[in-house]
């Protein structure tokens, strides 16, 4: 009888603890700033999230750059800063689809990682995060909006120096004008830590 009792009770432990659900996946983004470190929205947004660890399982983020940094010319410590492969498309993937925030329901608020894109259904491997909250990029009625996978959980001084390098007068399209990095910050490596 004691027997019975242990095994019945071993088969619930066994299956409570299968019943668990996968943590998130947690990267670190190491910059010769500093790291970042964040979670990834893997239940909320699969595609995006898939994409990006399909990069940094492959290593492709080694040795890119913040490229990007653009700052809210109202709040101070606002704004984005963004990296990647920078546009470069012989190293990325095929573009994925686009997952909305209105789908997602994660919202671009302080913190938030996103893909960076051109036309919608074209973001690859250039990502950004967000420095105070951005309501102005989530979807809403005609607006796709952009799409947020992840949110950073330290490294917040980190992002602001990022946030705060000198930029170039110029940009590539009038949307980075005044916005790209003079001597842009190394990412040396983005890993999982998880």
């Amino acid at each position: 009888m004691i027997r019975l009792l242990v095994a019945s009770l071993s088969l619930l432990a066994v299956g409570a603890h299968a019943a668990r659900p996968a943590p998130l996946p947690r990267i670190a983004i190491v910059t010769s700033e500093g790291t970042i470190t964040a979670v990834l929205e893997a239940k909320r947004a699969p595609i995006t999230t898939a994409n990006f660890l399909r990069y940094i399982d492959a290593k492709k983020f080694d040795g890119t750059y913040f490229y990007r940094a653009a700052r809210s010319t109202s709040i101070k410590g606002n704004g984005l800063i963004q990296g990647g492969l920078d546009h470069n498309i012989s190293k990325s993937f095929l573009p994925i689809r686009h997952e909305p925030t209105s789908k997602t329901g994660i919202k671009h608020t302080d913190g938030t990682l996103s893909m960076a894109r051109n036309e919608v259904g074209s973001a690859m491997a250039d990502f950004f995060i967000v420095m105070g909250p951005a309501p102005d990029l989530d979807a809403r009625s005609n607006y796709a909006g952009y799409a947020a996978f992840g949110h950073m959980l330290t490294g917040k001084a980190v992002a602001q120096r990022i946030l705060a390098k000198p930029t170039f007068p110029g940009g590539y399209d009038e949307m980075t004008l005044n916005q790209i990095i003079r001597d842009k910050v190394k990412i040396i490596t983005i890993k999982r830590i998880n």
